[in-house]
């Protein structure tokens, strides 16, 4: 095999588990292989998707475009308002929009496999229709720019200057001499 620092065989790729709630709907493995490789402006990763499970809830990015290639399996991908079927060989593109938010649920009885690859825009802002929340992400997941990464229920909102004392601004005022 070529040895090279932007070639690599899959099986060389660590395997991650999802990090998902136990026993919930979500889990299976992901393959990072663009952080691997130390890929800057996109990002490209295999899923493998238990039956009856997805990897991520439904999400609208307003940054980061999608496409998504399934390997083997199948299942439904929500996608908007649709419902599609989706088996080996299909092809998903998923928009920047919160119109356009998507999910691949795996809803057939073998393992579902797939690739997504994605722009790495940020900062970018996912809004999660089911739960009512956004995530703002100023830097991707992993990698040593790995930065603030946050989720927040929409229904929770703050104004402007809530928060803002001025504490820090009162004490630059008054240790600063006047300029007359």
């Amino acid at each position: 095999m070529v040895k090279d620092k932007y070639v690599v065989h899959l099986s060389e790729v660590p395997i991650d588990e999802i990090n998902a709630p136990h026993g919930s709907m979500f889990g299976g493995r992901r393959q990072r292989v663009g952080a691997h490789l130390g890929a800057d402006k996109l990002g490209y990763s295999f899923y493998a998707v238990p039956p009856g499970k997805t990897a991520f809830p439904y999400h609208g990015h307003a940054s980061n475009e999608e496409m998504i290639y399934i390997l083997e399996g199948s299942g439904v991908l929500r996608l908007g308002e649709e419902q599609l079927e989706v088996c080996a060989g299909t092809v998903i593109a998923c928009p920047v929009g919160a119109e356009l938010p998507h999910q691949l649920i795996n809803t057939g009885t073998e393992e579902l496999r797939y690739l997504v690859v994605s722009t790495m825009t940020f900062p970018d802002v996912c809004e999660y229709p089911d739960s009512n929340k956004i995530g703002a992400y100023a830097t991707a997941a992993v990698g040593s720019k790995a930065g603030h990464r946050a989720l927040y229920f929409k229904d929770t909102k703050v104004d402007y200057y809530d928060g803002e004392n001025g504490k820090e601004i009162e004490r630059i005022v008054k240790a600063t001499p006047q300029s007359r």
